[in-house]
C-alpha cells in the first residue's frame, strides 16, 4: 500500500530537548557540566521514571531535574521551585526542522506526533514548528510513555493507518526505534550524536532532517 503517514517522535526528533534543559538547569548546575553530560544523566533519570506507573509529564520533568541535581551535588530543597517545567514552552526547533516538514506536507503526506509528554505542553512546541501535524498523541492520551506500545496503538485507532500505510521517524532508539520496528513499522533513525546503531536496526538513519525529505522519497519507491 502507498505511504500515507509519517509519525515523528517529538523532542529530540522535532524540538531540541538538550537544549532546553540545559538552559532551563545551566543556573543550578556545578562547573564544568557539558551538555552532552546533562543529557545523559537527564534522559536516565527521566527513562528510570517513567518505567514506573504513570505520572504527567509535569512530574516526570520535575522529578528527573531534581535527581540529575541531586546526583551533581546541587540538590533543590523540597520549597525550592523546579525550572525544568516550565521551561518546555522556550524550547526551539532544529533549524531544518520547520522547512523539512513543509515540503513533506506539500508531498501530500500526513503528518502526526507520538510523544511523551502532556497536551498542554506539545501545544507549545507545536505553535513553533511552523507546520501543524493532523495528529498528535501524548502520553497524557494513552496514559503511557513510550517505549510502551500505547501511543502507536492510539495512532493506528484514530488514523485508520497501521504499519503498511506509515513511517516513523524518531531520535531515540529505546523509546522509539525499537518498538516502532517491533510493531512492524519502517523506522528512520535520525543520528543528531552518531551513535552506534543497536541490536534493532533501522530502516534508515539521516544526521537530521534536512534529508529526511530524500530519505522518505527512497522508501516510497523502494
Amino acid at each position: 500500500m502507498a505511504l500515507e503517514w509519517l509519525t515523528f517522535d517529538c523532542y529530540g526528533t522535532l524540538i531540541d530537548w538538550e537544549g532546553g534543559v540545559f538552559a532551563a538547569l545551566a543556573p543550578l548546575l556545578p562547573p564544568g557540566v557539558e551538555r552532552d553530560d546533562l543529557g545523559h544523566r537527564y534522559i536516565s533519570a527521566e527513562a528510570a521514571i517513567e518505567a514506573d506507573a504513570y505520572l504527567p509529564y509535569r512530574d516526570v520533568l520535575d522529578r528527573a531535574g531534581r535527581a540529575v541535581l541531586l546526583d551533581l551535588g546541587r540538590a533543590l530543597g523540597p520549597d525550592e521551585p523546579n525550572p525544568l517545567p516550565d521551561s518546555v514552552p522556550a524550547w526551539t526547533p532544529f533549524p531544518e526542522v520547520p522547512t523539512a516538514l513543509k515540503q513533506l506536507r506539500e508531498r501530500g503526506l500526513r503528518l502526526a506526533i507520538l510523544s511523551n509528554v502532556d497536551r498542554d505542553l506539545i501545544a507549545h512546541s507545536i505553535a513553533r514548528l511552523g507546520v501543524r501535524p493532523d495528529l498528535v498523541v501524548t502520553a497524557e492520551d494513552c496514559r503511557s510513555y513510550k517505549p510502551a506500545e500505547g501511543h502507536w496503538r492510539r495512532f493506528e485507532r484514530e488514523s485508520g493507518a497501521g504499519p503498511e500505510k506509515a513511517i516513523h521517524v524518531a531520535a531515540s532508539q529505546y523509546h522509539d526505534i525499537a518498538p516502532a520496528t517491533a510493531l512492524g513499522y519502517r523506522t528512520v533513525f535520525v543520528n543528531r550524536h552518531a551513535e552506534r546503531i543497536g541490536d534493532v536496526e533501522p530502516t534508515a538513519q539521516i544526521a537530521d532532517l534536512a534529508s529526511l525529505p530524500e530519505a522518505i522519497a527512497r522508501l516510497s519507491t523502494g
